[in-house]
Parts: C-alpha cells; sequence; structure tokens
C-alpha cells in the first residue's frame, strides 16, 4: 500500500520549488507518479475613469504576467522530474476566482494532495480555497511547512487522536507513513476527571488496530486541565521531534478553525512538521 498519485499544487513561484521538491521525494519514496497542477488566474477587467471604459492594454499585461508565472513553475516542476527520472505530468488550467471545478476533480482521483502551509489567519483565501479541495475531493492534504525548505526522511509522527470519525480518516489515509515510521504516537488531550473514570485508555484501540499493521506505535495521553490541546500539540511536536503531524478535519466548519477540539488554527500558523488533514 502507498501513495501512487500524488498532487502537487502549484500555486506561486514562491513556493513552487519546495513543494516540487516534496512531491518528487514521495514520489521517490512510494513509486508514484506526480501531477504538477496549477491554476492560473483570469485577469480582472481595468477601468479607466471617469467613464470606467475597460483598459484592454492593461488586461493584456496582467495577463502576459500569469502566463509567465505559469511557464516558470512549469519549469521548475519538470525540471525536479527530470532531475529524478520519475514519471510526472503537468496539468494548467484557468480560473476566474478560487481553483475551479477542474482542479477538484482532478483531485479527487489521485491517492495524495501536497500543498504549501499556506497564509496564516482563517480568513486568508489560499486556505479557504485548500478548504474547498479537500472537502470536495474526499483525498487527504498534506501541507508542507514554510520553515521545511528541504524534503527529510518521516522518522517520527504524532497522531492527533480524539476518538472521531475524522480521526480514524486521517489515521488510516496516513498508513502508507506510520508503517514506514520509526515511531509512531497517539496523541490524546483529554478530561483528566473522565480519564480517571474511564477504564479504556484513550486511543488504545485504534494503537493495538495499527499495530496488527506492522505500526511501531506507543499512546500518550495528556490532561486538558494542565494545557489547552494546542499547547500539548505544540509541546509534542518540539519534544519528540515530530517529522509528521496526522489530524482530523472537520466538515462542518472551516477546518483551520475546528480541527482536534478547535484549536488547529493556532497549530497551522505555527506549522514545525509537515500535516496530513482527512475528513
Amino acid at each position: 500500500m502507498g501513495y501512487k498519485t500524488i498532487l502537487a499544487v502549484l500555486d506561486s513561484t514562491k513556493t513552487a520549488r519546495q513543494i516540487s521538491d516534496f512531491s518528487i521525494a514521495l514520489a521517490e519514496q512510494f513509486g508514484s507518479h506526480v501531477i504538477g497542477l496549477h491554476s492560473e488566474a483570469v485577469a480582472a477587467m481595468p477601468l479607466i475613469a471617469p467613464m470606467e471604459i475597460p483598459d484592454p492594454v492593461a488586461v493584456q499585461a496582467m495577463q502576459d504576467m500569469a502566463h509567465e508565472e505559469t511557464r516558470t513553475i512549469c519549469r521548475l516542476f519538470e525540471e525536479a522530474g527530470r532531475r529524478e527520472g520519475l514519471s510526472t505530468e503537468w496539468r494548467s488550467f484557468m480560473a476566474s476566482s478560487g481553483l475551479g471545478k477542474a482542479f477538484v476533480e482532478s483531485a479527487r482521483a489521485v491517492d495524495l494532495i501536497v500543498a504549501a502551509q499556506g497564509e496564516q489567519g482563517s480568513a486568508s483565501e489560499n486556505r479557504s480555497e485548500l478548504e474547498t479541495v479537500m472537502h470536495e475531493s474526499g483525498r487527504p492534504l498534506l501541507l508542507v511547512p514554510h520553515i521545511l525548505k528541504e524534503p527529510r526522511p518521516i522518522k517520527r509522527v504524532l497522531v492527533a487522536w480524539n476518538g472521531s470519525r475524522e480521526a480514524t480518516r486521517a489515521t488510516f489515509d496516513a498508513l502508507p507513513f506510520l508503517k514506514q515510521a520509526q515511531t509512531v504516537e497517539i496523541f490524546s488531550a483529554v478530561n483528566g476527571e473522565n480519564m480517571d473514570a474511564s477504564r479504556a485508555l484513550p486511543g488504545g484501540e485504534i494503537a493495538a488496530t495499527l499495530a496488527r499493521h506492522g505500526v511501531n506505535v506507543t499512546v500518550v495521553t495528556k490532561d486538558l486541565a494542565e494545557l489547552q490541546a494546542s499547547a500539548h500539540i505544540e509541546n509534542r511536536l518540539s519534544d519528540a521531534s515530530i517529522d509528521l503531524l496526522v489530524m482530523g478535519a472537520y466538515s462542518h466548519k472551516r477546518w483551520w478553525e475546528v480541527l482536534f477540539g478547535g484549536v488547529t488554527r493556532t497549530v497551522l500558523d505555527s506549522m514545525t512538521a509537515l500535516t496530513l488533514l482527512s475528513r
């Protein structure tokens, strides 16, 4: 089992090389075909005051800039694929706003979507677009943090576990990573009183299931009375030198606001590890 078709979201020249390199590295690891996908924005129609007449010269200049960005991103992606001799494919399309229907249709036919962390803040445009892709495609999304400039092996994984459907989906979507990792930690932040009253260890059953897949798994539980869940997660990411964080994404609100008990906007804004999200 592995990720045999990977979709690299190449939305800007700023992150194109980073996402290309990470996607190609994953393709080497899993023997994958990589699709580089770019959405070229259709230039808005500038108006000339005072009669508000459309300015075709300005429109053409803006569209030429967009075309040039597309060519640059395509070159970066194709160079990365040729360098490693892997199976790659380039796709680009034009959209008046957002990632568009064609993007979602492409995403539905892949095993894994790889994209950049995105801008901070719940109202950022690219986070809203990624939310749409993940919700509409039904495929797992791997976010690459800004601070990771070069791919590195995924040896230590943290699964943020709260027993929900979304966390379950994310855990099994991440199974190819989990099986190859040196250590996998099932992490839960719970109310200490409820934990004491229950005989069942939070995350214990999913850990047993993963162990049957050959995953080297441990279970860690922290008390919400000590710290908020976001602080617990950030501490674990740092203390355990985590390479990959796995989390579930709720479907009824914006995912960066409500994941894992409503704390994930903080986690995503301060990402230090690759983060896999599913719903």
